[in-house]
């Protein structure tokens, strides 16, 4: 089977290889949490191993199967469903995830220039 149009567009694009993060810095500034998150969710060995990375073809196909509905965005990569709930990962992150679905609309143009401002 050919690989689709979005997969070959994904496909040329390079994958900027993750920040690392120096974890004694961390430490330090007494940011332990960020640490403990990043545990608790299995991100740790990601943000701290430089012998870790991620496969360009897999991180290609991932994008190119990118679908959002209503608050979820799903994908698949190497045969593996990935759905992430905006709610959820706001929760997780302890960031708001509120009114998710205005900041997502295709068409912005739907949403006031007043209503955009209130939002930012």
């Amino acid at each position: 089977m050919a690989p689709s149009s979005k997969l070959e567009k994904f496909q040329k694009r390079g994958v900027v290889r993750g920040k690392l993060i120096k974890v004694s810095y961390f430490q330090e500034q007494g940011l332990e949490v960020l640490l403990d998150k990043l545990k608790a969710q299995g991100w740790y060995e990601l943000f701290t191993n430089t012998q870790m990375g991620c496969s360009q073809p897999d991180v290609a196909e991932f994008y190119a199967n990118v679908a959002l509905s209503r608050d979820v965005l799903s994908s698949t990569a190497n045969e593996v469903l990935i759905e992430v709930n905006a709610q959820a990962l706001g929760v997780i992150l302890e960031v708001p995830a509120t009114e998710f679905d205005l900041y997502v609309r295709e068409d912005k143009s739907l949403l006031s220039k007043a209503r955009l401002l209130e939002l930012a």
